[in-house]
Parts: structure tokens; sequence; C-alpha cells
């Protein structure tokens, strides 16, 4: 990751779960086994600059395995 979350993710919403998540094959092959769900939110990050900025988060997450592959879609505020 080329940043660092550093507040709490608000306004968690499902992208997708279960066989609508089209990366299910390599998420279980890698991290377990599990009912794997696609989630964005929206989280304060601190990037490699040390500026903390707004942005909108992408992720997978199963129950027992947790949050995995954070990605940073785009900033919310300049």
């Amino acid at each position: 990751m080329d940043f660092e979350i550093v507040g709490e993710i608000t306004d968690i919403e499902t992208i997708a779960r279960g066989s609508g998540v089209r990366a299910r094959r390599y998420l279980n092959r890698v991290y377990g086994h599990g009912v794997w769900r696609k989630m964005k939110g929206i989280a304060p990050i601190r990037l490699l600059d040390g500026e903390v900025r707004l942005a909108e988060l992408h992720w997978y997450e199963a129950h027992g395995i947790g949050r995995r592959d954070v990605k940073r879609k785009r900033f919310l505020e300049k």
C-alpha cells in the first residue's frame, strides 16, 4: 500500500458478495475459503509524503479472515 489509514472508515457499503465477487478464486487461494464481500467506504489516509487526505477505499473482506487488498480509488477533496 502506498498509504496508511489514519481514521475510521465511514459510509461503508457492500458492492458485491458471494458469487458476485469476480476475484473470488484468487481470494480463496491466497487467503482461504470464506464468503467474500467487496466493500467500499470513506476514510482519511496518510500518503507517503505525509499529506492526509480523504479518500474512497475499496477492499475485500470475509468473516474470520478480515479486510484484505485495500485500494484507494479516488480522493474526495482537495
